[in-house]
């Protein structure tokens, strides 16, 4: 299982979150607002000093802007690195100052085109390791395949993975520039019919095992603990509402919250208000409780984000709060939580990861 043993623990025997952090570099794309290079690599220098040893990005991020950024931050260090593959930059003229595509505000000039075929995945490899500035990285990551974000396009995607991506994937790292292969994804359906399929080390699943969802539960996660294959659980505040609690204007799922969601949320915010505990806190420390969820990647792109997250995964979280939210049908009762703190000591992952 890849990311299996290399979590340094407290002496306590409590799990310590901040040792399991990672580095989602989407927000250094400039994901729905722009920032300047010097904000980025701030982050980047915050999340380095802090002993963060695990960064992903895409070539998707800002259409190739969070690779360069993220490859000119991480010269010369020695870290965790994954980045992904199904989607081609095509060269563009370079559209007006403020342009949004595709979520990104103001990326490099480049479109990008979903190719999940062994061609397409091997260009799309070299690409971004020049832009890293790296001869290899640690994960590569077949990014959005499924049916939500393909529709009816999505038997033809499958089909150029499995005959073709998959192929180049596994040559990759047969020839050692890649260590682990995997899927990133916002979607378990896609997850448990590709590993049907083939072999994978590694999933990074955004956004559906968090303190809102625990569908993975049912069946991903016991598929997992069976085949061996690490789970990377990525945006644990549910783009946002999670963090920012249940207000007017908060985001779930890249969108506006629907009123239930809202009032789910609002429901474990009291739990947490009545435990003295931040939502957001919790919302970062629950999904690492799980057996199978080796790491937790957030969305950092400024120095303070860094600061606060790590802040999240040092707060000592009594028992009882779960309890309660278990007892409020709030969490599904079979939801391993994580253990209150008896120690003060704080680790954090080595640069080695």
């Amino acid at each position: 299982m890849f990311f299996s043993s290399d979590i340094p623990q407290p002496s306590s025997g409590a799990r310590d979150c901040t040792a399991q952090l990672g580095f989602g570099a989407a927000a250094i794309g400039n994901l729905y607002r722009a920032i300047d290079d010097a904000t980025a690599q701030a982050a980047i220098t915050a999340a380095l000093e802090a002993g963060i040893g695990y960064f992903d990005v895409a070539p998707h991020y800002g259409q190739g802007l969070a690779e360069r950024r993220l490859g000119a931050g991480l010269k010369g260090t020695e870290v965790t690195i994954s980045t992904k593959v199904g989607r081609v930059l095509k060269p563009i003229d370079a559209p007006p100052k403020d342009t949004v595509r595709h979520g990104f505000v103001d990326g490099d000039p480049y479109e990008p085109v979903f190719d999940y075929s062994y061609d397409g995945v091997m260009r799309s490899f070299d690409a971004s390791l020049m832009r890293l500035q790296r001869e290899h990285i640690d994960i590569l990551l077949a990014h959005d395949l499924g049916e939500v974000t393909h529709g009816s396009a999505h038997p033809r995607h499958y089909r150029d993975f499995l005959e073709g991506g998959y192929r180049a994937m596994t040559e990759l790292k047969a020839q050692g520039r890649i260590k682990a292969i995997g899927l990133g994804v916002n979607e378990v359906a896609i997850c448990e019919t590709l590993m049907s399929d083939v072999d994978l080390d590694v999933v990074l699943l955004a956004g559906r095992y968090t303190l809102l969802e625990q569908s993975p539960l049912e069946t991903f996660f016991p598929l997992c603990a069976q085949k061996g294959v690490s789970v990377i659980a990525a945006a644990p505040f549910n783009s946002g509402i999670l963090i920012e609690g249940a207000k007017k204007g908060a985001c779930y799922n890249y969108a506006p919250a629907p009123e239930a969601i809202v009032e789910r949320v609002r429901r474990i915010e009291a739990i947490c208000e009545a435990h003295a505990v931040p939502l957001a806190a919790a919302a970062l420390q629950f999904p690492l409780a799980h057996p199978v969820v080796k790491r937790l990647l957030i969305g950092m792109g400024q120095p303070e984000q860094v600061t606060a997250n790590l802040g999240y995964g040092q707060v000592n979280i009594p028992e009882a709060l779960w309890s309660d939210l278990k007892g409020e049908g709030l969490v599904h009762p079979d939801a391993p939580v994580p253990q209150a703190q008896t120690a003060n000591s704080v680790q954090v992952e080595s640069a080695h990861g």
